[in-house]
């Protein structure tokens, strides 16, 4: 039975002396596009694009670090093991950054852009004017995933398994060749959540009354989907009490910003009820 995704059967391709990583032309496309679309939504709030496009000069550079300090702190073995070449914790074309590292560090360089310069609007206008982009730019990195062939789930005889090449596969898994494709199973999941945040803002009328609640509302929505991918996943990864860690991490997000939307979401009704003065 064949598989419905074939890999690829190269990351990378040349012209001339250049050499070309589809995993980074990923990434550098869901980072343009998640510029474009929150310059769009930035400046429909009443806000100048430009803040949007000057802020992203501090956020992209503060996220690839960020993305790359934590996959290596998560995955010290494979760049500090017996076999490992530390050196390969500077390649990042051949794939690893973790999403909670570059949203947090993108975020924080966004911060210190709204800190150090007068803008139009708020450092949470900014947060939420991004969030759909965000998270569009996420799925398209994961495609680049599927270009490394990495990142994949369990063996599946589903006509939808993704073939592996043999030196791909992980040990104990070399006599199977079609695995969950999680790649893209996340890709749609972030196309779905960005599809909610963009077309049903009707639909969380009554969740979203505060600045930044539309940005929490993407990191709970994501993450949801991220806890039963990763579970899923059989790459390497550290465990803790039996599970993943990107698992502890997606529960402790996930209750962080529910908490954060059920506090904001009460601050918005106290103060919808407060009587005039």
């Amino acid at each position: 039975m064949h598989a419905l995704i074939p890999s690829p059967s190269s990351s990378q391709f040349s012209i001339g002396p250049a050499t070309f990583h589809f995993y980074a032309l990923c990434i550098i496309a869901g980072i343009a596009t998640a510029i474009w679309l929150g310059r769009k939504r930035y400046s429909a709030n009443g806000g100048l694009a430009d803040d949007v496009s000057e802020a992203a000069i501090w956020a992209v550079p503060f996220g690839i670090i960020g993305g790359r300090i934590y996959h290596v702190i998560t995955s010290p073995q494979k760049y500090f093991g017996s076999d490992a070449n530390p050196v390969d914790a500077l390649r990042i074309w051949q794939g690893g950054l973790g999403i909670w590292g570059a949203i947090s560090f993108g975020a924080f360089g966004a911060y210190i852009y709204f800190r150090t310069h007068k803008t139009t609007l708020s450092f949470p206008h900014f947060l939420d004017a991004l969030a759909p982009g965000v998270v569009i730019a996420q799925a398209m990195g994961r495609v680049g995933n599927w270009f490394n062939q990495e990142l994949f789930g369990k063996p599946t005889s589903l006509p939808w398994g993704l073939e592996i090449d043999l030196v791909n596969r992980p040990d104990g898994y070399e006599n199977y060749s079609t695995f969950h494709p999680t790649f893209l199973y996340e890709a749609l999941w972030c196309l779905v959540v960005a599809y909610l945040l963009l077309k049903l803002p009707m639909f969380f009328k009554r969740i979203v009354k505060n600045k930044g609640d539309v940005f929490a509302l993407y990191i709970c929505g994501y993450t949801v989907g991220r806890l039963w991918i990763e579970a899923i996943r059989i790459d390497d990864a550290n465990y803790v009490l039996g599970l993943r860690l990107n698992i502890w991490v997606s529960l402790i997000v996930i209750s962080s910003s529910a908490m954060y939307l059920i506090r904001s979401n009460r601050r918005g009704y106290l103060s919808n009820t407060q009587p005039a003065s």
